[in-house]
Order: C-alpha cells, then sequence, then structure tokens
C-alpha cells in the first residue's frame, strides 16, 4: 500500500483530485476523513494534511510520497526526494512594497521591516544577497501588513496579482518560482517503489496529453508532401488511402496553440473534412 499524502483542501487538493481521477485513482466525494483508501486498481490510500505538514510527513515516513507546492517544500527543508514536478499550481514568492515608494534595487530592505510566511527562504535569500532586514513572521493576510503599519514590506505568494494591487502594493522581485512536486521518502521499499512508479507512469500519460488535439482530414495526394510538411506532428503522421481516388486520410497530433496557425495552411493545400479531437492520455 503506498500512502500518498495531499492538501486537504483548497486549489491544489482540487488540481491533486483532478489529476489522480485522470489516473484512475478515485477519492471518496463523501466527508473526508484524515486517511482514506482510494478506489482504483493501484493499492494507495491518501492522507489529508495542511499543506505545510506534508513535508515532514514524508521526510519521517508517515507518508511515502507528497503532493505539495515547491514553496512549502523549500520553507519546511526536511529531506526528502523531488519525484516529480507536476507543472500546476504555479505561483512565484516575491518581495513588494508600498505602490507609492521609490524602488532602485534590494538595498531597498536593509533594514526594514518584511511581513512573511516564508521566513527561512527569505532569510536564506537576503543572506546571499547581505541584506539584513526585520522579519515579521505571520501565518496569513500578510498583504494588509504595511497598509496597517505592521511592515514595510511583504514577501508572500504572487500568482495574478491582483491582491496586491487591491492592497496598494507592487511587486519588486521574484525570489523563487514555485510549482506542485510530488516529494517521496528517501527509503521506499521495493513493493512501494513498484507502485510509485506505475503511479509516474499514468501522469505522463496524462501530461502528455496537454494541450495536444487529434486532428483528422482527408488530404488530396497531388498536395500530399506539402501538407506533411506543415504538420509538426510527434513523428511521422499516419496516412492511409481513402476509398476516392487521390485522396488519403491523414492523422496526427497537433499543440492546441499552433491550431489556427496551421490549419490555414492545410485548407489552402486543399485538406477538406478536417476533424479536431481531444486527447485524455498519450503514452510516448
Amino acid at each position: 500500500m503506498l500512502r500518498i499524502a495531499v492538501q486537504a483542501k483548497g486549489r491544489l487538493y482540487e488540481e491533486t483530485k483532478e489529476l489522480l481521477c485522470e489516473t484512475g485513482i478515485r477519492l471518496a466525494s463523501e466527508k473526508r476523513t484524515l486517511l482514506v483508501p482510494a478506489k482504483g486498481d493501484l493499492p494507495i490510500e491518501v492522507l489529508f494534511l495542511r499543506d505545510d505538514d506534508i513535508p515532514q510527513s514524508v521526510s519521517s515516513g508517515v507518508a511515502d510520497v507528497g503532493i505539495v507546492g515547491e514553496n512549502e517544500c523549500m520553507e519546511k527543508n526536511f529531506p526528502v526526494n523531488i519525484v516529480k514536478r507536476l507543472g500546476f499550481s504555479k505561483c512565484r514568492l516575491s518581495l513588494a512594497i508600498p505602490k507609492d515608494e521609490e524602488y532602485k534595487g534590494l538595498e531597498w530592505f536593509q533594514g526594514k521591516k518584511i511581513a512573511t510566511s516564508y521566513p527561512e527562504i527569505l532569510s536564506r535569500f537576503l543572506s546571499s544577497k547581505g541584506i539584513v532586514s526585520d522579519m515579521h513572521v505571520i501565518s496569513g493576510s500578510v498583504e494588509i501588513a504595511p497598509g496597517i503599519g505592521l511592515a514595510d514590506a511583504i514577501f508572500d505568494i504572487v500568482s495574478s496579482g491582483s491582491t496586491l494591487v487591491s492592497n496598494h502594493l507592487k511587486e519588486v522581485e521574484v525570489v523563487m518560482q514555485s510549482e506542485a512536486l510530488m516529494i517521496g521518502h528517501t527509503a521506499l521499499n521495493e513493493e512501494k517503489t513498484k507502485i510509485l512508479q506505475e503511479l509516474l507512469f499514468r501522469f505522463d500519460a496524462v501530461q502528455a496529453a496537454e494541450g495536444k488535439k487529434y486532428i483528422l482530414m482527408n488530404a488530396p495526394n497531388h498536395h500530399l508532401t506539402q501538407i506533411l510538411e506543415v504538420l509538426p506532428g510527434m513523428k511521422s503522421p499516419t496516412v492511409m488511402p481513402l476509398a476516392q481516388s487521390g485522396w488519403s486520410s491523414v492523422h496526427t497530433v497537433l499543440d492546441e496553440k499552433r491550431f489556427w496557425e496551421i490549419i490555414g495552411k492545410l485548407k489552402a493545400l486543399g485538406a477538406e473534412g478536417i476533424l479536431v479531437l481531444p486527447i485524455e492520455k498519450m503514452v510516448l
């Protein structure tokens, strides 16, 4: 049985639940308890924790692996293996100051009071830059600290930046980028490692399909060479003859972001009956 620690609520929980569901691991929809067996064909159980408790739980072996924000992993700094970068729940940890302040560089923070929930990351960063500041550690609503006179600046998570704007702050230094990580205990046994490898294989199949579309079209044979040159497929597109003489069916996979760029070229070369289908999983 592989025990996975996940965040009990919030955006990271929702995205983790979606990823697990795509890999055939379903979580009970009823009210969650601390530890529940997952539904699916893999022997997995899920431990629901606060996000800042996940690194310690994995490090100590209470959980075998965990899905947690990189920011929490780096802040707690417990010995764990980074098993996989998951590519979702992206954000950054940044320094921000009142928007009316003139900012010319990191020297601005010398001797200033900074409110943060991430004192270890901030301390390491400032020390590396030779900056000495007074850190005020608070657990929530960091962004209001300058407005109520509690601090001169803040160091906190930034996603869109709208929270900073609404609190009359501006982002001046990005200290680190963060995303969801799968972390693992440093000494998993053979049985648990085998289950984890199967789970990672499924993660890869789901993530490989992200942003991809399966494209089918009818192509005139006299322009087939040019059409194949236009298509940036994963390997060589599949080409099959149609019953109608002079035509072939072409199948390939495209990045969705390039679809509209390419589709006009295909139509100009005589491609017809173009179908675009979603891809759920893709095994490379």
